[in-house]
Order: structure tokens, then sequence, then C-alpha cells
């Protein structure tokens, strides 16, 4: 959930339902601040809302951190369908993917970029927690997505389709993380570039 998106809305007339506005102040603090660091009370605060809200919507900080991971994977895949509508072909399928990325790292970020938000709190989380597999599922979609496009590239060569699709999600979640340290998506027009080379020679 984007800062810019919270920012439109808090602005509108209408009062937004508390669960709206709770996951709004996650996303903001859960991003800026990181999960562990995030207490309920900064949350409910931030909302502006009662503590016995948060609970009437949500069973614990943790299904709140699940409903922040779910909300940002639907968040990036609206930004990807959107790049998505303006291509023409399945080799500027597979860079849409790459644009949705970059069209993420672009939102106005309270301290600015820190690399993707999914993988931020999957390095909080402790093995077997259900919020770390919702990252995993979201990183396999972006895979499979990319993999989707190769199809229509390689379409006698599923095994190159798989070695590539990896590769191509290797190649973009490496970019984030040095875009993530750097606080800047010069990584990913890197990356984007590179990827785009290397769909030229298959």
């Amino acid at each position: 959930m984007s800062e810019t998106g919270g920012a439109a809305a808090r602005s509108g007339g209408r009062r937004r339902p508390a669960r709206e506005r709770l996951l709004a102040a996650a996303a903001r603090r859960f991003y800026a601040d990181g999960v562990s660091a995030t207490g309920i009370d900064t949350i409910t605060a931030e909302a502006g809302v009662a503590k016995m809200s948060l609970y009437n919507n949500f069973s614990s900080k943790s299904d709140l951190v699940r409903a922040y991971l779910d909300a940002r994977h639907e968040e990036w895949l609206g930004l990807y369908r959107r790049r998505l509508e303006g291509t023409r072909n399945a080799r500027e399928g597979v860079l849409a993917v790459f644009d949705a990325y970059a069209d993420h790292a672009a939102f106005a970020y309270e301290h600015g970029f820190r690399g993707c938000g999914l993988l931020n709190a999957a390095a909080e989380l402790p093995a077997g927690d259900e919020g770390r597999a919702v990252v995993r599922r979201h990183k396999e979609e972006v895979e499979s997505l990319i993999a989707g496009h190769l199809e229509h590239l390689l379409p006698d060569r599923p095994q190159e389709v798989r070695t590539v699709a990896e590769h191509l999600a290797f190649l973009l979640e490496g970019a984030m993380a040095r875009a993530g340290l750097e606080g800047a998506d010069t990584r990913l027009e890197h990356a984007r570039t590179m990827a785009a080379g290397l769909l030229d020679r298959l």
C-alpha cells in the first residue's frame, strides 16, 4: 500500500472504514520502520482508531502483517496489469514485470525507497511464519508471469523457458536488493536493460 495512495485516501472527504485506515497505517509504518519495531499502539495512533478497533478487524499483529503483505502483493499486481495494457508482444510483457517493480520503487515512501517491502518483512519473520509463505507465493507468481511471456517467445523450448525465467527473476531480485540499499531505482533501470538484451539474444 503506497505512501502516495495512502495520502490521497486520507485527504478524501469521506472517512474510510477502520480496516482500511489500519492497513494504510501499517503499510506506512511497516515499510518505513520495520515490522518488529512497529507496535500496535503506533499503528492505531496513526490510523486514528482505538486499539479495540484493530482487534475487531485483525485477530493479532501477525494477522495484520499477513494482510499488509497480501495488500502489497495486490498493489504490485495492479501496477503490473497497468503496464501490461501498453504491451504489444511477449518481449514487452516480460519487461512490464521489471517496469512494475520500478513503479513500486518510485512511490513516495516516508523515509525513501528501502527495497522490496515483502522481502524486508520476510527477513524479520521466523521460519515457518505464514507471512513468509505469502512472500514466497508472490515471488513464485512473479517468476511464473515471466515464464508465461517467455512461453510465447520460445514455444518449443520449455526447458529454456524455465531457465531464462529463473535467470530473469534472480536478476530482478538482485537489482531490487541493490536498489533498496542505495535508495534509488538506478539498479532497476540497469536490470531492465540487461533483461532486454538477454531477450534480444534468445
